[in-house]
């Protein structure tokens, strides 16, 4: 049974309001070996032929995307590849003496994902919720900001970008709260952060110094 509380959110009608939304908990994670025993219980298939099909998928996928293409699967949704920029360089602005980024200063940062709608209401179909006891709002974090601002740099030192919502996540602090936290991380140099994007597009990468 999946369980949910009801997370507090800034409400973009009027400023300085908030409302809450149902969110899931997520308790865990089903990797690869778990999910292919799921679908391999009551087929013809081994588990084997399942292991090599994902990993058949998968080197296509990546084929197919490094040539700039979005791969979608039946049944599961799209995949687009997004670029970001290596280690080290430099944003281009759009100034005329402005240092030019070249295909050598960029790469691959990330896969954006979209659920198909059949997806969505298959996993529907399968859900019974039930409401999580405790703090609904979700707004306080057992972390100091300094611990919080460390998770924040660990979490970009593998990932390409962070979210406001993926703040949240990993401190436990409410989405407005996060959002106010992560843009005074952003006009703080010291912080490693900086962002990219503007209002609900918002997104904080690391810093190039």
């Amino acid at each position: 049974m999946a369980k949910y509380v009801m997370q507090e959110m800034k409400n973009l009608h009027k400023e300085g309001e908030t409302l809450l939304y149902p969110r899931m908990v997520i308790d865990g994670c089903c990797e690869t070996e778990e999910l292919v025993e799921i679908i391999t219980k009551g087929s013809t298939l081994r588990k084997g032929e399942v292991m090599a099909s994902l990993q058949l998928i998968a080197d296509g996928m990546a084929t197919m995307m490094a040539q700039g293409r979005s791969v979608r699967l039946e049944g599961i949704g799209l995949f687009t590849p997004c670029l970001t920029l290596k280690d080290g360089k430099e944003r281009e602005d759009t100034g005329e003496n402005s240092t030019r980024r070249n295909a050598q200063s960029i790469e691959i940062g990330g896969i954006n994902f979209r659920a198909e709608k059949t997806l969505v209401r298959d996993t529907n179909s399968q859900c019974n919720l039930q409401r999580q006891r405790g703090d609904w709002r979700c707004n306080k974090s057992k972390l100091s900001p300094e611990e919080r601002l460390i998770l924040a740099q660990n979490h970009l030192k593998s990932n390409p970008t962070l979210t406001i919502g993926e703040y949240a996540e990993i401190t436990g602090l409410s989405r407005t709260v996060a959002g106010k936290e992560l843009k005074e991380w952003a006009e703080t140099p010291e912080s490693g952060i900086y962002f990219k994007g503007k209002g609900s597009h918002k997104i904080y990468i690391k810093r190039f110094v």
